[in-house]
């Protein structure tokens, strides 16, 4: 299974795809072993690349999504979240069809996301505006929002 790790301002990055497939973003980098490679592993690199110079807003590669059904469509809702925009856990629920009082089920899912940044949980916040969980943790989501423009920096 091709795997590359990226550098990034955020630390490396480790990606694991097939053939054919992005399949994971892994926040830490450092576990990942690289090896083998292929064509939509590359297109990943260039990509997150870009992103991390402000030249992309918008992630365009194929992607092999493992969960369940609730899970994949609380994933692939995330993309429809613009670029230097946030949404809430209720919001997110409400354009998936379900009432707001399953925004923890919504924000359960979230946390499952095996491709963070590409299909970006990241600018899903509190209704009250809050950070909250993140599996980069709330420093690396706090630096996401602010390098899109969706968060004044601190200080």
């Amino acid at each position: 299974m091709p795997r590359a790790v990226v550098d990034s301002p955020i630390g490396p990055l480790g990606l694991v795809a097939s053939d054919v497939a992005l399949r994971a973003v892994l926040f830490d980098g450092r576990t990942v072993r690289p090896e083998g490679r292929s064509d939509v592993l590359d297109r990943a690199v260039r990509q997150l690349d870009a992103y991390f110079e402000g030249e992309l807003a918008a992630f365009d590669l194929p992607l092999e999504l493992r969960g369940t059904a609730f899970q994949r469509r609380c994933w692939l809702a995330l993309a429809t979240i613009p670029y230097g925009q946030t949404a809430s856990y209720g919001e997110q629920a409400r354009w998936l069809g379900l009432g707001s009082d399953t925004a923890r089920a919504v924000g359960a899912a979230n946390g499952a996301n095996p491709l963070p940044i590409v299909l970006p949980c990241h600018r899903v916040i509190g209704a009250d505006g809050s950070l909250t969980g993140f599996g980069g943790g709330l420093e690396v989501k706090r630096f996401l929002l602010e390098h899109e423009g969706a968060l004044l920096p601190l200080g």
